[in-house]
């Protein structure tokens, strides 16, 4: 009888072990997607009475400066201190995939930052004399860039909407209101044509700062602030496990090189937003059908500017929800990239 009652009281103990739930993951990261401003530029174009015209600018007029290649390489040492351990010590190319415009300044900037994220150790240094490895940067031609690039074009919905803006009564009241403001700086110019819509121009010409794509992607989530993203300022994408399996995402931007990026919080969650709660708030933005969307619409309701932005901003967030969606789906497979199409579907 006591052996049975001991025999029983293992067997009982066993059984109690079996049904414990499996021990709790730690919470994880498991991807990451980023979208940086290239780094401190030329201006774009100079205003007629400007006395620095393009041959002032060693390279021309919307060049990567020594400034910017600067701005670039620390933002890639400051992505090197965020992520050691999730990404590896040395470049793999199972590992990460770089997008940008074909541009000049912005594959610059790609190529700038990866030196400071991934400067080469070891094997992979082919020149003891060059602390700098080759990354490919990948782009598409400008005129078939539908993902990274704002304004659209072509695209007469987009067109409309700026056209019905300009023609709002809050529009023609804030041209009113800034009238004096406006003869100012054409009589200081020489741009006689001067309006709210183009008077950004001179700013970006005296101070070389103005962006459209990655605002434009921070107004489409509802966390712009209203203040200009600097060059080389970066929001960042985080999808963790957590503990019971789940996923969430986290949001920062960097626009100080002196801080640490801050939280952003998209409306209606919590930082540390569910992953499934975070495609249902930026559902709306998400369009199903780019080339039909871009199309003029048989009746508009919404004449705001900030639908247009919101266009590009949700095409952005339609390469990152996907990126997301592929790593919810595969997370039993070996971990690796994968590419986005120009649309922004998954290849294979």
């Amino acid at each position: 009888m006591a052996a049975s009652a001991a025999g029983c009281g293992v067997t009982l103990l066993l059984l109690a072990l079996c049904l414990q739930p499996p021990p709790a993951r730690p919470r994880s990261l498991r991807f990451v997607t980023l979208v940086y401003r290239h780094g401190d530029r030329s201006p774009i174009k100079a205003y007629p009475r400007d006395p620095f015209q393009e041959g002032v600018w060693p390279q021309g007029f919307g060049q990567l400066t020594q400034v910017g290649m600067r701005q670039q390489w620390k933002l890639g040492q400051a992505l090197r201190r965020r992520y050691q351990g999730f990404l590896s010590d040395t470049y793999r190319r199972q590992e990460i995939f770089i997008r940008s415009t074909d541009c000049d300044r912005t594959l610059m900037s790609a190529e700038a930052n990866l030196a400071g994220l991934y400067p080469p150790e070891g094997q992979q240094m082919f020149n003891p004399n060059i602390s700098w490895q080759p990354i490919p940067v990948h782009t598409v031609p400008e005129s078939e860039e539908k993902l990274l690039k704002f304004p659209l074009t072509p695209c007469p919905r987009y067109e409309q909407l700026q056209n019905e803006t300009r023609h709002s009564a809050e529009y023609i009241n804030k041209t009113k209101a800034n009238w004096q403001f406006l003869q100012m700086v054409a009589n200081e110019t020489g741009i006689w044509n001067i309006s709210l819509e183009c008077v950004w121009s001179v700013y970006d010409t005296l101070f070389c700062e103005h962006d459209t794509t990655l605002v434009a992607l921070q107004m489409a989530l509802d966390v712009y602030n209203k203040i200009q993203a600097p060059y080389a300022s970066c929001h960042l994408f985080e999808l963790y496990q957590e503990d019971d399996g789940n996923f969430s995402v986290e949001m920062f931007f960097r626009n100080d090189s002196r801080k640490e990026p801050y939280p952003l919080t998209i409306p209606g969650c919590q930082h540390k937003c569910p992953l499934q709660r975070f495609l249902e708030l930026t559902d709306p933005v998400v369009p199903q059908d780019w080339e039909r969307e871009c199309q003029v619409a048989s009746s508009v309701h919404d004449t705001e500017l900030f639908v247009g932005l919101a266009v590009c901003g949700s095409i952005l967030l339609l390469l990152i929800i996907l990126l997301l969606t592929v790593l919810f789906c595969i997370q039993s497979q070996p971990p690796g990239y994968r590419h986005v199409s120009n649309e922004g579907e998954e290849q294979a």
